[in-house]
């Protein structure tokens, strides 16, 4: 998920520098991570195994540092210390809400105080721009201080019943799993974090294995906050030992799981064949953006620029499909491929770069392989396709024009630096290819028409759209999608519902 790439580049630029000020993005390139190993119970351990595992920078390819590695005899202890954490006597469970209240509005001043120092082992583990880091950090302590203001405010109903007296009352669902993907590490913490704890869940976070550095910080400022052990634990680790544990155990009540749609349906199965506990899934998207006629072009351009290079194109409702009404087609194609090619990528910490590398390896090698299949099947390719240099993980940001409905690169979803522009020439017509795809995240549409931007609103399968915007996602918004997208909202109001179980209290009148 993007979050903040609403606006063109130069406004969002301005705005970090507003809410920053102009720091030196080199005087934090060479911060070192504090913590390494799993945290359970308000302590950090070594993994039962003794096992650990390299976390690598992408821009360089060289490791950060060697991280403990947790598999199924550490979820369980971490399980068992969320479970003390969350029983009816506890220091946590007999707290007030302004008493949780408080707890996270503290979690987040220790953020702020180092939110420089977050930005960066951000960046190193990750790749993106230290600025984009940066904004992220405000932006989780954003999410965080709104579910703080929720602590008090999750209500039952009394429903009439005769002779009786009938309530419901809501509660936590107790120990809660979470597992979070690398694209936007704290970002999605913080998504998590923030409506489990407003409610009074406990928790069980895998982060992912390639981005493990900022989940961590983020668990010693929980214990310098106050948070009482066994509310919070973090468990690194790799999917298959350390996220089935979490998926497939018996006492852990929700699953929360953010990633691809293959694992999302594992985490499935394993919820259903364990305790059948319950599961929230934000998975991937092939979000179209539509530009109509009348748009401004040079607005529509940038506006589906961000949309779709934002973090390098490695976001779940990334505007991977653009749709340019006929008449402007050919004029909006000149000038996206311009854009593309005066986007400035390489170092991360350089404040001049709009992009870093890709995760890994492995994610730059599938989106070399999707711009060689949009050639050989007959795409027009305007701008970039090549890597960039042999050290670190970069990818020229990449434009085809002429793409049809049924290449591989308009189906299925790329997570890179590639825009894929469809020329469409009536609104009807667009709305059914736009719905032609497994996805349903999010969408947005350009025009100055508020009928055509409404009409499509209402006929596009999605579940976030934007108009004359992208990205324009805030904490008190629901955020989730249709089909192969997911299940559930998080965000805003909606994003409780997921942590909480509904209680019907009746008594009889004597």
């Amino acid at each position: 998920m993007q979050w903040h790439k609403s606006v063109a580049r130069q406004v969002q630029f301005q705005l970090q520098l507003q809410l920053f000020g102009r720091c030196f993005q080199s005087d934090y390139e060479n911060c070192q991570p504090t913590q390494n190993k799993l945290f359970i119970n308000n302590e950090f351990v070594d993994a039962t195994s003794g096992k650990t595992f390299a976390t690598f920078n992408p821009a360089t390819g060289k490791e950060i540092i060697q991280v403990a590695e947790g598999d199924k005899a550490d979820v369980n202890l971490a399980v068992a210390a969320a479970k003390k954490a969350f029983h009816r006597g506890s220091v946590w469970r007999q707290m007030s809400p302004l008493q949780r209240t408080n707890l996270m509005h503290k979690l987040c001043e220790l953020m702020e105080r180092d939110k420089h120092f977050l930005a960066s082992i951000e960046t190193q583990d990750n790749g993106k721009p230290f600025a984009e880091a940066l904004f992220d950090v405000t932006i989780s302590i954003m999410t965080l201080q709104y579910y703080a203001g929720w602590t008090d405010k999750f209500f039952g109903d009394t429903i009439p019943a005769g002779g009786f007296i009938a309530m419901t009352r809501k509660e936590p669902v107790g120990v809660v799993g979470q597992i979070i993907p690398w694209n936007y590490p704290l970002l999605m913490l913080a998504w998590k974090w923030g409506p489990a704890l407003a409610v009074g869940c406990t928790i069980v976070m895998k982060p992912a294995e390639q981005t493990p550095l900022t989940a961590l910080h983020m668990a010693a400022l929980a214990k310098e906050a106050g948070f009482p052990a066994g509310v919070i634990n973090v468990i690194n680790g790799f999917g298959p030992t350390a996220g089935a544990a979490i998926s497939e155990h018996p006492e852990i009540a929700k699953v929360a799981f953010t990633g691809s749609v293959d694992i999302g349906r594992i985490v499935m199965q394993a919820a259903a064949t364990s305790n059948l506990k319950r599961v929230s899934l934000e998975l991937g998207g092939k979000s179209p953006v539509v530009v109509f006629e009348d748009a401004d072009i040079d607005y529509a351009v940038d506006t589906t620029h961000e949309a779709l290079f934002s973090n390098h194109g490695q976001s779940c409702c990334a505007g991977s499909r653009t749709y340019v009404h006929e008449k402007i087609y050919d004029k909006f194609v000149e000038k996206a491929a311009a854009k593309a090619k005066a986007r400035k990528v390489g170092n991360p910490f350089e404040e001049s770069v709009l992009q870093g590398p890709q995760i890994d390896e492995e994610m730059m090698t599938k989106v070399l392989g999707y711009i060689e299949s949009g050639k050989q099947q007959g795409a027009k390719l305007q701008a970039g396709g090549k890597r960039i240099g042999n050290v670190g993980y970069f990818i020229e940001p990449t434009v085809f024009s002429d793409v049809k409905d049924d290449m591989r690169i308009a189906q299925e979803e790329i997570f890179g630096p590639v825009q894929s522009i469809f020329k469409f020439s009536c609104i009807d017509e667009m709305i059914d290819r736009a719905n032609n795809v497994q996805y349903g995240l999010a969408a947005g549409v350009i025009t100055n028409d508020i009928n055509k931007a409404m009409k499509f609103a209402n006929g596009v399968d999605a579940g976030s759209v934007w108009i004359n915007c992208y990205d324009a996602v805030l904490p008190q918004t629901p955020f989730g999608g249709y089909k192969h997208s997911g299940i559930g909202r998080e965000l805003g109001k909606d994003g409780l519902d997921n942590y909480l179980e509904t209680k019907t209290i009746t008594m009889k009148l004597l």
